[in-house]
């Protein structure tokens, strides 16, 4: 049914434990994965008349996202090969992670979303909903919750 299966990550525990479901979800169907990781963009902040001093210089702040993202998507991609699933690893920088999610499955012509739910509960969740939420009301590709 699905062949080529977009697992996203951000390195938490519920995204390690639906990591290892999504694994273990291509192997039975025989499909392939790809795992991202959206990288954060280099965080500007201005209060009042000035900026915020951040001793880190946006090509510094980049190296260290894009080794995060390295260590990440490896451990996803050593999960992968010892469950014998092949996979594939893609990252993108973006503050806007669910456009980032969308672009990159659809770009990689995947036929599912496998992804942890992070919802918020209350006020907080109606505030400020959660990615999840936001790939589920913009994909149009199917997309598949671990909770």
């Amino acid at each position: 049914m699905f062949k080529h299966i977009f697992v996203p990550t951000d390195g938490s525990q519920l995204s390690q434990d639906a990591v290892a479901s999504a694994v273990d979800f291509a192997r039975e169907a025989g499909a392939r994965v790809t795992f991202f990781y959206a990288k954060p963009e280099y965080p500007v902040a201005f209060y009042g008349e000035g900026a915020l001093i951040d001793p880190t210089t946006p090509e510094k702040f980049a190296q260290m996202a894009q080794q995060q993202a390295d260590e990440l998507l490896g451990e996803c991609a050593r999960r992968a090969e010892a469950a014998g699933v092949p996979c594939g690893l893609a990252s993108a920088t973006s503050d806007v992670p669910y456009e980032a999610i969308i672009a990159a499955a659809t770009a990689a012509g995947c036929d599912l979303i496998f992804m942890a739910s992070h919802g918020r509960r209350g006020l907080g969740g109606m505030l400020l909903g959660s990615e999840t939420q936001k790939v589920l009301t913009h994909s149009s590709i199917p997309v598949l919750v671990y909770r």
